[in-house]
């Protein structure tokens, strides 16, 4: 076992299972003797819902995935050489929509019905895996801990994230005093458009920054369930041990008193069988021909 193979059988197993499955694997590692890979399978997350029906998706409809993932490289080819975008941007639109659909068949017939919020999350995902070949390789991987949506530059009509740039923040603070300005074109200069992208940037980085706490959380978690996991064993082991060794101390106890019992039988006869050996003696002694009597 490495940990790309234990990585694929984690990420491959119900949310409820996940857990559990790390935890024998961490186990196996240990058993094997290396704790390196312990610990870093350990350290592997549990995925969000959104990103376990990606990873589904991975699984389970990797050739619809890979054509949309081959679809986002031209498009990102297309917009670094200044090519014209043609009919990539619909035919991405056809591969989200029919993606996003098939997540939420596996994810219910799995017993995982995702929510409307589910189904952006997935749908954000696989816009950003279009846009960041980054997030195209995590995806095909199958994976993720958490969806991904893309926060950066998107030159006017490239493809955005998740089809809703009119969309605000609710973390954006209102600017009554900008409210005379005409709204800015899109694709152009500062304006609107960018102090949203700003927004957008600002709340994507302060939820990056809780994601990562709360990686850092299930890692020590993760790390404390392979400690509890090993002491609880190793009680195991113990209490075994000593059963064995209460019974064989049993055992010995009764075999000492059965010994004991039979040195006092065996003292018994051989005190009778010593007196008698002496009564017999002193007859054959009295008994004997020629034996003098002293007369006094």
């Amino acid at each position: 076992m490495d940990l790309s193979s234990a990585a694929h059988e984690l990420y491959g197993v119900a949310p409820e299972e996940f857990t559990a499955t790390r935890t024998r694997l961490v186990r196996e590692a240990r058993a094997a003797g290396d704790a390196a890979l312990a610990r870093r399978i350990g350290a592997l997350r549990r995925p969000t819902l959104p990103a376990w029906a990606v990873n589904l998706l991975a699984r389970e409809a990797g050739e619809e995935l890979g054509r949309l993932l081959d679809v986002g490289a031209d498009l990102r080819g297309a917009w670094s050489s200044g090519g014209g975008i043609g009919g990539l941007e619909q035919r991405r639109g056809e591969l989200v929509a029919l993606l996003v659909r098939r997540a939420r068949e596996l994810a219910e017939g799995a017993g995982h019905p995702l929510r409307d919020t589910a189904v952006r999350d997935v749908e954000d995902t696989l816009q950003a895996a279009t846009v960041e070949a980054e997030v195209a390789d995590e995806v095909r991987q199958g994976r993720l801990t958490q969806p991904r949506s893309h926060t950066g530059f998107v030159p006017a009509g490239f493809p955005g994230t998740g089809g809703r740039p009119e969309e605000e923040p609710a973390e954006e603070p209102q600017e009554p005093q900008e409210q005379e300005e005409p709204p800015a074109a899109p694709g152009r200069g500062p304006g609107r458009a960018e102090r949203e992208r700003a927004g957008r940037k600002k709340a994507h980085a302060a939820a990056r920054r809780r994601a990562e706490q709360a990686e850092r959380a299930e890692r020590d978690l993760a790390d404390h369930e392979a400690k509890v996991s090993e002491a609880r064993e190793e009680l195991e082991r113990a209490d075994a041990e000593a059963g064995r060794l209460r019974r064989e101390l049993d055992r010995a106890i009764a075999r000492q008193e059965t010994a004991a019992r039979r040195l006092e039988q065996a003292e018994l006869g051989r005190d009778t069988a010593l007196r008698a050996a002496r009564n017999a003696r002193r007859e054959a002694e009295g008994m004997a021909p020629g034996t003098r009597r002293k007369h006094g």
